[in-house]
């Protein structure tokens, strides 16, 4: 195995980075190169993503790899958030800036689109779970305001198709990226023409969807004068970063469930073919498309995003670091309050903080007044929907799972690790933190021919980043906090 240099642009809701992967004699090192923050704009009201900013970033990091760091990378591969997309028009310009998946526009946009097509049809044809903001409600509720720019629209490109075609003026839409649409056939890469026919957009909008692994062409030799890079390829990586980071969990064989830890929680199992029934319609499970057939058998639930806008109200009246709120979770009390996570007035409230005592005071909870004590509510109340979601699992595939993978940036919270091997009771594993990054770099040397497997890259991922193991400990009463916790479900 020669020496390789892959660079992955890896985009969160919150935050992007440009991460350099060299992998030599079946060894993974990592290096960040670039660091940019991300956020919605809001305008008139609506909520967008500044896309042009974001290339501007990306090019950004390939400049200073090629430039500061002195090393070409062999490739680049794209990572981000799933649902959102840009339209193109017929002379390839972008049609405005695209929608942000916390506007507003959605909110009742469900209940809607189920007057024009059922909600078990919608599911049965799919497999996805319900969210207000799926793309196929977002093009719905986009259609029934009468939007000019899918009149004028010929192309659609899910966010990291976009940027992969900024690079290289080449439009494909990924394949696990665009499963989480819910316009996609369940496991397989077509459009199902029901749902894109029901959400009232044209089925020529939605273009040739290529696998994890594809080259989707070089990059543009304007973009080379402006980072001094070479001409080289832009790969579709896994480009939802849920898959991304799937694909870098150290698992062996076994009974095994993974928690990518981020603004979102994804809680799930790797299937090798998708789980669609009533009974996972009334649970709300998703399946998604992974890397080599597999399906990412999951559920979303509103992760670190409630702590996150928590501290942000928090810092407006004086910055704190995030030991510091852990030190003062560890001082208040469990189980005064708890939430559902999953409550549609957690999605954007504007004022987390407000909106958790708001529905601990609604449910007739102690209401909590520290910082301490809502963020105790917070990581109590998460770690208890752990629990429910891995009962859920188990009930639907009749399998225990033996042991919880927990990756991605949340793996760093030491004690939230341990509340959720509590919580549930099983053994967790968690690491890597870069777990999207190293998906994202493992898929490019998938496609340069430097890997062969997924289970290659799993034993790569394993030897180069040991995950930290966190045993349960019977020292909390969590099952009478559970019953507590069902009640608000």
């Amino acid at each position: 195995m020669s020496k390789k240099h892959f660079l992955a642009f890896d985009l969160g809701a919150s935050s992007g980075r440009a991460i350099l992967g060299t992998l030599e004699k079946g060894n993974l090192e990592l290096q960040e190169i670039h660091r940019f923050k991300n956020q919605m704009i809001r305008i008139h009201g609506s909520y967008y993503w500044n896309i042009y900013s974001l290339f501007d970033e990306l090019k950004t990091g390939l400049k200073k790899c090629v430039n500061e760091y002195k090393i070409q990378p062999d490739s680049i591969g794209i990572d981000t958030w799933g649902v959102d997309y840009s339209l193109v028009s017929a002379s390839g310009q972008l049609v405005g800036l695209p929608f942000a998946y916390r506007d507003h526009r959605t909110d009742h946009a469900m209940e809607e689109f189920f007057g024009v097509m059922p909600k078990e049809e919608t599911y049965l044809l799919s497999g996805i779970q319900f969210m207000q903001f799926n793309t196929l409600f977002q093009l719905f509720a986009s259609n029934k305001e009468s939007h000019s720019r899918l009149n004028i629209a010929k192309s659609l490109l899910f966010t990291p198709d976009t940027l992969n075609y900024l690079f290289t003026g080449v439009k494909k839409n990924e394949y696990t990226i665009a499963s989480t649409s819910q316009m996609l056939k369940p496991g397989k890469a077509e459009w199902e023409e029901k749902l894109v026919k029901a959400c009232g957009i044209s089925k020529e909008l939605l273009g040739t969807i290529v696998q994890p692994g594809e080259v989707i062409g070089t990059i543009l030799a304007e973009i080379q004068e402006d980072t001094g890079s070479a001409e080289i390829p832009c790969i579709a990586v896994a480009s939802h970063d849920t898959a991304s980071a799937i694909a870098s969990v150290p698992a062996e064989d076994g009974n095994w469930a993974y928690l990518s830890s981020g603004t979102w929680s994804l809680l799930g199992i790797e299937s090798p073919t998708p789980l669609v029934s009533e009974e996972t319609l009334r649970m709300n499970f998703t399946n998604e498309g992974g890397v080599d057939g597999t399906t990412r058998f999951l559920k979303n639930i509103m992760g670190m995003w409630l702590i996150q806008e928590c501290k942000r109200i928090w810092d407006e009246e004086k910055e704190m670091d995030w030991q510091e709120i852990v030190d003062l979770t560890c001082e208040a009390e469990h189980f005064k309050c708890l939430i559902n996570p999953d409550d549609p007035v957690f999605l954007n409230p504007g004022n987390m903080p407000k909106a958790i005592q708001e529905f601990c005071a609604r449910t007739g909870q102690v209401v909590p007044q520290t910082k301490g004590e809502v963020a105790r509510c917070i990581y109590d109340s998460l770690v208890l929907k752990y629990k429910y979601t891995i009962h859920q699992v188990e009930s639907v595939t009749g399998n225990k799972i033996e042991k919880l993978h927990i990756i991605g940036g949340g793996a760093r919270n030491e004690m939230l690790n341990q509340l959720t091997a509590d919580a549930t009771g099983i053994p967790v594993w968690a690491g890597p933190t870069e777990a999207t990054a190293i998906g994202n770099l493992m898929i490019q040397a998938k496609a340069l021919g430097e890997v062969s497997s997924l289970s290659e890259i799993r034993t790569i991922v394993k030897r180069s980043f040991e995950p930290q193991e966190y045993v349960p400990a019977a020292n909390l009463d969590w099952e009478a906090a559970y019953e507590k916790f069902l009640k608000l479900t």
